[in-house]
């Protein structure tokens, strides 16, 4: 990426695309040539969208998902506007000039109506429309220069009003095509194609606005003034040629113009979006003069337009251009507040938000789109690095945005990016705050204590005020010498704190001569104490290491027990011999340190080169042999306190035992004993006596040597496991770490899956607790995925995980949050995490499903993918995680939703699986869908499944014979024979099938979409012969007080019956009356046809009769025709 130039610091705001519309066309099939979108509105709740094929559709701005799709069959959509102070409502013009206004019903959950309709505009195009700001009014311009309004009844407004017809009344035929509407306040502005009109509605009256005349399409809005009086009339903005805009009063009367055209010379600012890298140009441009073809109000103070190419942000109230940026094939824009909906030519549509830059970088980060986010912060330098912005992007977040950057292909982003880290300004900075807070009406000078004095300009401040202050500040010296008096005494007594408890509330005393707090330096008695707690701090770490440094048998030699002489002279040693000794065991540490750094980063090169040959890696052999290797470096260096000392006494020679002297202590020797099963008088003797000095040593190796093996063996045998640790116990460099954590990262899961050969008893323990000792260096996310992959044999693994994540996001504020108990506002916490990392997002989940349960499972389809249904289903319980897989299918747009749950298939086992799960949860008892003998008890296929949704869509799923046939066995053991029947006619078991539906005799199953209609005369046959069978061999039985009766729950004269005779009429319907009672003899069934029946079949004899006489009709006719074209 090459260098990205800085934007021209008069460049506050930029104009961004954080969300992608093009599935939500692709989803409603605009994304074709033959369909397209033709205009849009948008509102608080909606945004609708007009269709060439006459459709209107309202999605909601929520999730983006459709709720209504209204049909008009009088031409393609041309202008649709929604009602501003009622979103139930809604115009729409269409290309014959129709107009109708909608009531939604949404609230009611009703049928949407035409609650007016106006024909007055027929054989124009309406090119404008717009609702009045209290009232059901619509007001309609057309090309032909007619502007209409018709007002919509309302059944909201009681009973009848909704049959009442309002008149469509004609308000104005202006001189030309209308080429924009507003309303405001009783007072409708037209736009033409030469001027601007302002009409009264109420006392129609209309005036011209300004006197000069214009050509061409220019667009006019009313504009709100926000920061004046509470009442005060809104301006008027009126396009004129040459990038020009009027700027009248509320009557009409053109108070302004504002002149853009030399402006507009400064380059374009870049559009920040993620279908491709931002661009800026610095180079200016020529001045654009220009037509502005409508102006709309946007956000509080702003103003836009465009044309083709462009869009432009203009500051009226100022004068000033905020932005304008290149945006190409733009037809049409609406916007709501400081969002912008875009239509381009193609069809396509592109949502687009005005905001600040660092709130911008804010809402990129949160997306975690890091590119982007960098590629921000370098080009608009200027607002990223003063204090104000901290607030949207701290610094801590910006150091993380660098880490996400990949050094070998984003080299000079990163260098860009932390040329801006370094001119950073903290929150607190106090130049910035000089910046803000000291305003143009004061100035002020600094007192020698530090305190800032502020003279008014206005003479706002008294005299009094004045000499209170002078007053403060001498206190203040005559403090600061008292603190420095107390310092060199060293004493604090009750009333230096009081007198610190007084400095500390000064602050809020400074506070009345308008002084912001970031603006007072610290009290200098606060600052010095700060000073001396920091030295303090120091000085008493310092102590303690050296403590610790002395007590360290590796570097100290120890005294000799048998002469007490020794002792006492090193017990009655002066202070310098001692401080020569610390200084030496200081360097001494540090060296070994070094030592073992350099020790543990030659293993771990070693290590990585073999592993980088292909025949190591690919080999696990080879592979577990290198890693069992470079396995005891680490945990001499970098493993728990246990098992540090022996590797550390072996690594020791003879020569330097020798010369050190190391025996073991009194408490060591009474620990080893102890532990190998020695009485305590045997301790004692031997610290009365102790042996030898190399059978002291000895017996140190062999004490500290065994910890390890009887630390494994505890554990197997079901102990608590050691501690977690989740910082590393030393420092290491960043290159050496990067190293170690790959090394780290690929033995815990060799380990894990059983391809490394185990030490320990139990490879699940071992895996177990090298996660437990060194979670500091495994790369988080493959861990997730390890563990995600052997929870249920390993589930140690699993749980020591979840445990270390909840141990390491402890700190966080969202755990506050979520012990509150408020699920919304926890979740709410959730989706603003940032940065957004998925063991970290699945510890707070954990903690979530703890305290609300399934409630709190339902609500985790939001995180997906960043926390994937595996993630779910090792955390909650079956019954809770199904809840969860239904939720996050059903979030999916219905015709998405099938594919969407085979992606989530991986291993393809889970479909079984989740089949089983399903269908034994929220379902019927097998009492009422089975019989005593295992067949389908009558009418059983009625009951409702509670999971039948997913039942249906992992029925529907492609798979191999295998589990199709695996899954119609669970279906039919649990009685799902909905399920049942269309994994038989998946699979071709026709006899089955149709034995199931005689069964449950309805034979609604044969006719249904998913049915199984018999497809030959040999399936009519044997389906006949199984319904005669099982009517001949048993009544429908009811189960009493689950399906209720035969009345009550299937209909009393049986017509829904898999009968012969039902079977019969549904045969003659196919293959005609006389070959279906041939088919019913040759069953050797006899049935006896009702009357019913018997009309049905003389009816089809002579419908067949008569389509048999039309068709050799047709054919004599075509055969003649076809012999005098011959002739």
């Amino acid at each position: 990426m090459s260098p990205l130039p800085p934007v021209l610091e008069n460049h506050s705001h930029v104009l961004a695309e954080f969300d992608c519309l093009d599935p939500l066309l692709s989803a409603l099939r605009l994304d074709s040539g033959r369909l397209k979108c033709t205009c849009l509105a948008v509102s608080r709740k909606w945004l609708a969208l007009g269709t060439s094929a006459g459709g209107l559709h309202l999605i909601q701005k929520e999730g983006w998902k459709q709720r209504l799709i209204l049909t008009h069959k009088e031409g393609s959509i041309t202008q649709v506007a929604c009602c501003p102070h009622d979103e139930d409502f809604i115009a729409v013009a269409t290309s014959q000039g129709l107009v109708v206004v909608w009531e939604l019903q949404i609230e009611r959950r009703g049928r949407p109506e035409r609650v007016s309709v106006s024909w007055e505009h027929r054989g124009h195009t309406v090119t404008a429309l717009c609702w009045d700001n209290n009232a059901l009014k619509v007001f309609v311009g057309d090309t032909g220069g007619k502007v209409s309004f018709l007002r919509a009844g309302s059944s909201k407004m009681g009973k009848g009003s909704g049959f009442v017809i309002f008149p469509v009344q004609t308000i104005t035929n202006v001189d030309s095509k209308v080429v924009q509407l507003g309303y405001q306040d009783g007072r409708l502005l037209v736009s033409s194609l030469s001027r601007c009109y302002l009409c009264d509605t109420e006392r129609e009256k209309f005036w011209r606005v300004g006197n000069k005349e214009r050509d061409g399409e220019y667009g006019a809005c009313f504009f709100p003034q926000r920061g004046g009086v509470v009442g005060q009339p809104p301006l008027l903005y009126c396009a004129r040629p040459g990038s020009r805009i009027w700027e009248a009063s509320f009557s009409g009367e053109v108070l302004s113009t504002h002149q853009f055209k030399q402006l507009l010379s400064c380059p374009p600012v870049p559009l920040i979006t993620y279908r491709y890298e931002p661009h800026y140009n610095p180079a200016q441009k020529n001045p654009q003069s220009m037509a502005f073809p409508k102006l709309l109000h946007l956000g509080d103070q702003h103003l836009i337009t465009w044309t083709d190419s462009a869009i432009y942000v203009f500051t009226p109230q100022s004068g000033q251009v905020l932005l304008w940026a290149e945006v190409g094939d733009l037809v049409d824009i609406t916007v709501y507040r400081s969002e912008l909906f875009c239509l381009h030519g193609n069809g396509h549509l592109s949502h687009l938000s005005l905001l600040p830059t660092e709130r911008c970088v804010e809402r990129l980060l949160r997306r975690e789109s890091w590119l982007l986010a960098a590629a921000v912060c370098c080009m608009f330098q200027h607002t990223i690095t003063p204090s104000r912005a901290r607030k949207s992007v701290p610094i801590d977040r910006l150091e993380h945005l660098r880490s996400q950057l990949s050094a070998t292909t984003h080299q000079e982003l990163i260098s860009q990016l932390e040329e801006v880290l370094t001119k950073l300004e903290p929150l607190d900075s106090a130049s910035s705050s000089r910046r803000s807070s000291i305003s143009s009406h004061e100035s002020f000078n600094v007192l020698d204590c530090g305190i800032y004095r502020v003279i008014s300009r206005r003479g706002s401040q008294s005299d009094e005020e004045t000499s209170s202050l002078m007053n403060q500040s001498a206190s203040e010296e005559e403090r600061l010498k008292e603190f420095a008096c107390g310092q060199e005494e060293d004493q604090v007594d009750h009333d230096a704190q009081h007198g610190e408890r007084a400095e500390a509330e000064r602050p809020e005393q400074v506070t009345q001569f308008h002084m912001p707090r970031s603006f007072r330096p610290k009290p200098p008695r606060m600052a010095l104490q700060a000073v001396k707690d920091s030295v303090s701090s120091f000085v008493k770490k310092t102590t303690e290491k050296i403590n610790t440094l002395q007590m360290n048998s590796d570097l100290w030699q120890r005294p000799d027990l048998r002469e007490g002489g020794q002792a006492e002279m090193f017990a009655g040693a002066t202070t310098a011999p001692f401080l020569d000794d610390t200084e030496h065991e200081v360097y001494d540490e540090t060296s070994n340190a070094e030592a073992d750094m350099h020790e543990l980063r030659t293993a771990t090169e070693r290590a990585t080169s073999q592993i980088a040959d292909p025949s190591v890696l690919l080999d696990p052999v080879c592979l577990g042999e290198t890693l069992l290797k470079w396995l005891p470096v680490l945990e001499r260096i970098l493993g728990p306190e246990d098992l540090q000392p022996p590797l550390n006494v072996n690594r020791l020679s003879e020569e330097r035992r020798e010369q050190d002297h190391l025996t073991c202590s009194p408490e060591q020797t009474q620990e080893a004993l102890s532990s190998s099963g020695e009485t305590s008088e045997g301790v004692s003797e031997e610290t009365a006596e102790p042996p030898e000095l190399g059978a002291e040593e000895d017996q140190c190796e062999s004490q500290l040597t065994s910890q390890p093996s009887e630390g494994a063996a505890v554990i197997s045998n079901g102990t608590p496991p050691e501690p977690l640790r989740v910082v590393s116990p030393k420092p290491v460099p960043s290159g050496l770490l990067e190293d170690l954590t790959q090394l780290a990262t690929l033995y815990a899961e060799m380990s894990c899956s059983g391809k490394l050969a185990e030490r320990g008893d139990d490879g699940a323990v071992h895996c177990a607790t090298f996660l437990r000792r060194y979670f500091f260096l495994l790369n988080q996310e493959r861990a997730r995925r390890m563990c995600l992959l052997c929870y249920q044999q390993q589930p140690e693994v699993q749980s020591s995980f979840v445990e270390a994540l909840l141990d390491l996001t402890q700190a966080s504020k969202v755990v506050e949050v979520i012990h509150k108990g408020d699920l919304q506002r926890s979740l709410k916490s959730l989706r603003e995490l940032q940065p957004r990392v998925a063991p970290f997002l699945l510890a707070h989940l954990h903690r979530l499903y703890e305290k609300h349960g399934e409630a709190a499972v339902r609500s985790f389809p939001q995180f997906y993918p960043t926390i994937t249904p595996a993630d779910v289903m090792a955390m909650a319980q079956p019954s809770h995680f199904l809840a969860y897989l239904d939720n996050l299918v059903q979030s999916q747009a219905e015709e998405q939703r099938l594919s969407f749950l085979g992606s989530l298939l991986d291993p393809q086992s889970l479909r079984q699986d989740w089949l089983e799960l399903a269908i034994t949860h929220d379902a019927p008892q097998l009492s009422d869908t089975l019989t005593n003998d295992g067949q389908p008890r009558w009418r059983s296929h009625c009951f409702s499944w509670g999971y039948g949704r997913l039942l249906s869509l992992l029925i529907h799923l492609p798979a191999d014979l295998f589990s199709k046939e695996k899954m119609a066995e669970t279906c039919r053991s649990h009685g799902y024979w909905t399920g049942y029947l269309q994994l038989c006619s998946q699979l071709q078991h026709r006899s089955d099938a149709f034995s199931t539906i005689c069964h449950l005799d309805d034979i609604t199953l044969l006719e249904e979409p998913d049915g199984v209609w018999p497809q030959t005369m040999d399936d009519w046959k044997l389906l006949i012969q199984l319904s005669h069978q099982h009517s001949k061999a048993s009544e429908p039985v009811t189960a009493a007080g689950v399906n209720g009766s035969s009345k009550s729950n299937g209909e009393a004269d049986c017509s829904g019956a898999v009968t012969p005779e039902n079977l019969t009429l549904r045969l003659a319907r196919t293959a005609g009356p006389d070959r279906a009672l041939a088919l019913l003899e040759e069953c050797g069934v006899e049935v006896v046809l009702s009357s019913h029946s018997q009309l049905v079949c003389e009816l089809l004899r002579i419908a067949e009769k008569r389509q048999r006489a039309l068709i050799q009709t047709m054919l004599e006719r075509c055969d003649r025709f076809l012999w005098s074209q011959q002739a």
